[in-house]
């Protein structure tokens, strides 16, 4: 087991990078991920094989699940099932945790 302290804003860093995902704890499916991503930049339609949420540590996310939308400001946290197709829009720069469950 390990301790760690972090500050979430500070775990990844883009450069001149798009996109950008860091793996920070992992167990079989289950994992917690932070993930930077520039405005404008989408990561395509995918589908989850987890159960998940999205908590937006900075900037404004969107997220399309068929013919809805849901804008995800900072702080604010989008729970979705798993098999769920969607796509993530980011309207700022921003962070994001990414809990598979």
């Amino acid at each position: 087991m390990f301790y760690n302290v972090l500050k979430a804003k500070d775990i990844i860093d883009l450069g001149e990078e798009k996109f950008k995902r860091e793996i920070l704890m992992e167990d079989n499916n289950n994992n917690l991920s932070v993930i930077a991503i520039k405005k404008n930049e989408i990561i395509d339609t995918h589908t989850s094989t987890c159960d998940a949420a999205v908590y937006v540590i900075e900037g404004e996310l969107e997220l399309h699940f068929d013919a809805e939308k849901f804008k995800v400001d900072k702080g604010e946290i989008l729970l979705f099932k798993k098999d769920t197709e969607h796509k993530v829009l980011a309207l700022k720069d921003s962070k994001f945790f990414l809990i598979k469950i």
